[in-house]
């Protein structure tokens, strides 16, 4: 009996170094899990990049830190396609050619760029971010697209090209499901629990990856609480403390009603020591790694160049049979 086929998954990740507990685990974490069971296309988003201004040196180191941090976390080569995004050419060509079934006004009301040019002079590559995104899930044929919260949109985004694009030229696409990890995707700063952790904020505000143990311990004390004393999950009422149980939980592997349980009657001082030695205990592993990677260069860019060929070769096989659907000469 033929073995059933897999699932395929695609998500990108931030050119970007400096990770932090948030990204860990609202997208790495996920990742890591996921390739067990899906068939995972996974790339650097270096092209999403600069759609804003970037410094070019510091975005190539940046967008290989970013794959030394996913490999230390333990996503793997041997499951995972991991490549970077502007080795794969079919990328901006899809993305070109769905920009011409795209109506301005869609482009227009999507909340990031909504966002994003606020007193900016806003260029054309922010405006088209989504078509090219959309390309990027389009191009694999998944049935499933790990995100967070913020790019709903964005993926409704590419289910409503693919049925445009279907109804104008013939069924081509697949129309894939955006898969949320529901408790603990979107992890708040610890300044601020009413604002999602971002490495553009203050450094206190978040826990980086490559933080060592005696900075993890010191912005962990650090940490905003909620007036009482109580221990418990309710992010309407104690969004502080709710925000460091949904760390505790998603690191330590323990589920928000049991720590509820082990916190019942104790400290907040004796809580936030309990969270830092499980962020130590989680972190030391994967900054032993990353270390060892980072002095591997050349062993990295081969599984980058090793995912880039077999990306190419998946997305290549949709591209010729797009051709074919737009009246593109080919051959």
């Amino acid at each position: 009996m033929p073995e059933a086929r897999k699932q395929v998954a695609v998500s990108g990740i931030q050119a970007s170094g400096n990770l932090h507990i948030g990204n860990y685990i609202g997208a790495i974490k996920q990742f890591i899990e996921l390739q067990n069971k899906y068939k995972m296309f996974v790339f650097v988003a270096d092209l999403h990049a600069i759609t804003v201004p970037q410094d070019p040196k510091k975005l190539e180191a940046q967008a290989l830190d970013a794959v030394y941090t996913y490999l230390a976390c333990g996503l793997d080569p041997e499951k995972t396609t991991i490549f970077v995004q502007s080795h794969v050419p079919q990328h901006a060509e899809l993305g070109w050619i769905l920009n011409t079934i795209t109506p301005l006004g869609e482009l227009e009301r999507m909340t990031q760029f909504k966002e994003k040019k606020a007193g900016q002079n806003v260029l054309a590559g922010l405006l088209n971010y989504p078509t090219l995104m959309a390309a990027d899930i389009l191009l694999y044929q998944p049935d499933a697209v790990p995100v967070g919260e913020d790019q709903l949109q964005h993926v409704e985004l590419a289910r409503t090209l693919a049925r445009k694009f279907n109804a104008k030229f013939g069924q081509t696409f697949k129309e894939p499901k955006a898969l949320i990890q529901k408790e603990g995707a979107r992890i708040m700063g610890l300044d601020d629990p009413t604002k999602k952790m971002s490495k553009s904020a203050a450094a206190a505000s978040r826990i980086e990856l490559l933080d060592g143990e005696a900075e993890i311990r010191r912005k962990i004390k650090i940490a905003v609480t909620d007036s009482g004393r109580e221990i418990r999950f309710n992010p309407q009422m104690k969004p502080a403390i709710s925000n460091l149980l949904a760390i505790y939980s998603n690191t330590a592997a323990i589920s928000i009603s049991e720590l509820e349980k082990k916190y019942a009657g104790k400290t907040y001082s004796e809580f936030k020591s309990d969270l830092a030695d499980a962020l130590v205990k989680t972190l030391s592993p994967v900054q032993k790694k990353y270390k060892a990677l980072a002095k591997s260069k050349e062993s990295v860019l081969k599984i980058l160049k090793n995912g880039a060929d077999a990306a190419k070769d998946a997305a290549e096989l949709k591209m010729h049979e797009v051709r074919q659907r737009v009246g593109l000469l080919h051959y």
